[in-house]
């Protein structure tokens, strides 16, 4: 019986165990991890942007991706899109709270990154040259 307990506890949960083959959460993770949203995310996460704003802070995006990625990441409550009544309308996006959340550890990640980045790529040169 104490067995059981155990095998019960170290279970996989397919919502949250991303390691899991079937965990629901790798759909999440693929989405807040994808190329483009964690720029869109810190970006977002200094203030409310409209679409060409962003587009412009982000070099490299294309109109397409952006729409895209804005769109998911709206679907799964990260950013929120606000319409304002002109013409032509005024759209902004804004993070939701749960964007904010995530978009704290993303922006450590890109810190870390700036700060290592010369030491990642030396080790790939010399990774490179020996093989």
């Amino acid at each position: 019986m104490r067995e059981n307990v155990e095998a019960k506890r170290r279970a996989p949960d397919r919502h949250s165990d991303l390691f899991h083959s079937d965990c629901l959460g790798r759909v999440i993770f693929d989405d807040i991890t994808s190329r483009w949203a964690p720029l869109i995310l810190v970006k977002l996460a200094e203030s409310p942007l409209r679409f060409y704003e962003l587009r412009d802070h982000i070099g490299g995006i294309s109109e397409k991706v952006l729409s895209e990625k804005l769109r998911l990441l709206t679907r799964d409550g990260l950013v929120d899109r606000t319409v304002e009544p002109a013409i032509p309308p005024r759209v902004s996006y804004a993070l939701t709270d749960t964007g904010r959340n995530v978009a704290k550890p993303l922006r450590q990640l890109m810190r870390w990154v700036a700060d290592n980045g010369e030491t990642v790529m030396a080790a790939r040169t010399r990774h490179d040259d020996q093989n």
